[in-house]
């Protein structure tokens, strides 16, 4: 056995606690697949914690340790089997506990789906779970002794030819391999990867449904009267000018005569760089005449140009298609890969694009221009918030906004939530008494603390058990409000912050936070139209009204799925 495998025993010890650490409730459910990938890196980095741990020990303690000769005589003469026999227990017990962990965590997870409302996950790959993590645990350590290789390598490299003395250049040698690696990864490989994510999305930006139709109204850019022309959209900037509700749609959920929305659109194709872009879609607003509509409001996409068409179809049904909707592309990527990227572009479009808008809508007479409401989603908040540097600012220049999914490293919504009142939870935080923020996690907590609040309204929906959300690097060190005080309603009451683990499993989560049902994880849509009327306080919203509006939505949504 030692011939064919023979594990650091401290690096297995903790490596098979990390992973069954990992087994232990995250945020969102998973199937025994996934979990196999996130628990299989979760044991590799405790197997190297745990090499680092007996390194130390070989190192510096036990040089220090005076043992009895009693001790010395009884080791050197034990039966020559007992090592053999120690270390194979040491891989029995470490077997079992992972089994044992993995069927446990079928357990939980289905507790997970239970709280969810959706189908529970099969209980019959879980033990599965196990062989995949020792199989990607394996493939980690074969390519961290590779990477030793490479570091010994150019040790004798530097000690042979260059001459330099051995105590010198073993450390010389790790930090000419971490260099090369981070120069690699951070730069080779790094613009190669978005290169080859830019050519591909790029290819897939010019792609148009069959139900993307060109628009005839010239309320929509992409018409034939359009600044903004059709082919340079991009394929969710298409999506989203073909498919606005038409005035008669509208008319028959109101019960009233409508006008048709206007939705405004800039694609990364329309203008060459963010200021002409810009610059188009205040043209487009102009020449659409939007300045003379009830509702202006500007939004922040996600990476590809992505606007959420429930959020977009509720303001619109609210203020009976009088309304006008600006939105421009800054990526080819998805919000992952944007994420990563394009952070600053995206800022930077959201500050240019409500900067001109603002501009421009603030030479109008004040009582004869539209309400200026402001929406992001997801990383789009992020992009939004940009043009703000605080709540004086937001209060000063908007009548009004609804941020969605925000992420964790939002600085406005970071702000807000850090200086929080006393008491009040991370998950739903109450800022100076409600007075203009609110957060909120369901439709009742709009009125909370108190069901009047001052003008204007500022709204960030988050979910207990959205990823988007609660995921940061703090995660890796430090245990996070929302897992020191009670767990939100749909986040297992098991779930537990863990050193480096935690961090790890909620990043997992961050992929999957749009395969959960809707009401969780980074699915807002039935939330929406409530946030929107909280938000922008349409005239003669009633009960039924809402409820009309809401069924018109699930329609709606349920119809896009089938056909984008």
């Amino acid at each position: 056995m030692e011939r064919f495998f023979h594990p650091n025993y401290t690096g297995l010890i903790v490596a098979t606690m990390f992973f069954g650490l990992s087994l232990t409730p995250s945020l969102l459910p998973r199937d025994w697949f996934f979990q196999g990938l996130v628990s299989g890196i979760n044991a590799t980095i405790g197997y190297g914690l745990g090499c680092l741990l007996a390194w130390a020990w070989r190192k510096w303690v036990l040089p220090k340790i005076t043992w009895p000769d009693q001790v010395k005589s009884a080791w050197a003469k034990r039966p020559s089997w007992t090592l053999v026999a120690l270390r194979g227990a040491i891989v029995v017990v470490c077997l079992v506990f992972a089994v044992l962990m993995s069927l446990q965590s079928s357990k939980w997870q289905r507790q997970i789906t239970d709280l969810m409302g959706m189908e529970p996950v099969s209980d019959g790959g879980y033990t599965r779970t196990v062989l995949l993590g020792a199989l990607v645990v394996g493939l980690l350590i074969w390519i961290s002794r590779l990477v030793v290789r490479v570091v010994r390598a150019v040790t004798r490299a530097l000690n042979q030819w260059v001459r330099i003395p051995t105590a010198l250049a073993k450390p010389l040698g790790v930090i000419v391999v971490l260099v090369l690696a981070v120069m690699l990864f951070n730069g080779v490989l790094a613009k190669g990867f978005f290169a080859v994510a830019n050519s591909a999305f790029s290819a897939r930006n010019s792609h148009t449904s069959p139900n993307a139709v060109q628009p005839t109204l010239p309320e929509r850019s992409g018409s034939l009267d359009s600044l903004a022309k059709w082919d340079t959209l991009g394929s969710e900037g298409r999506w989203f000018v073909a498919n606005a509700p038409t005035a008669l749609a509208i008319s028959e959920v109101t019960g009233k005569p409508a006008r048709e929305p206007i939705r405004v659109y800039a694609g990364l194709e329309s203008a060459d760089g963010i200021g002409p872009q810009t610059d188009v879609a205040v043209a487009e607003l102009d020449r659409t005449k939007a300045w003379e509509r009830e509702v202006l409001v500007v939004i922040s996409t996600t990476g590809t140009g992505w606007v959420d068409s429930t959020s977009a179809e509720s303001i619109e049904l609210m203020f009976n298609g009088d309304t006008a909707l600006v939105a421009t592309q800054y990526s080819y990527l998805p919000s992952a890969l944007s994420f990563l990227s394009d952070r600053d572009k995206s800022m930077n479009m959201g500050r240019m694009l409500f900067d001109k808008v603002y501009d421009r809508w603030s030479t109008l007479p004040e009582d004869n221009r539209p309400k200026l409401l402001v929406y992001g989603e997801s990383l789009g908040s992020q992009g939004s918030e940009g043009a703000f540097s605080g709540l004086a600012d937001i209060r000063n220049r908007t009548d009004g906004v609804l941020w969605v999914g925000p992420p964790n490293s939002n600085r406005l919504w970071g702000e807000f939530v850090t200086r929080r009142d006393p008491g009040t939870p991370e998950i739903v935080p109450i800022y100076a008494d409600g007075f203009s923020v609110r957060f909120a996690a369901a439709a009742d907590q709009l009125g909370k603390p108190t069901p009047t609040w001052n003008d204007p309204r500022i709204v960030y929906l988050q979910h207990a058990s959205d990823p988007v959300v609660w995921w940061s690097p703090d995660l890796l060190f430090g245990r996070p409000d929302w897992l020191r005080e009670p767990r939100g309603p749909d986040v297992s009451p098991a779930m537990s912050w863990y050193p480096i683990v935690t961090f790890w499993q909620v990043a997992a989560d961050l992929p999957r936070a749009q395969t959960v049902s809707d009401g969780h994880g980074h699915n807002y849509g039935n939330l929406v139209p409530d946030a929107w009327a909280a938000v922008a306080q349409p005239p003669d919203y009633t009960p039924e009204l809402a409820t009309r509006i809401k069924a018109y939505l699930e329609e709606s949504a349920a119809t896009e799925r089938q056909l984008k």
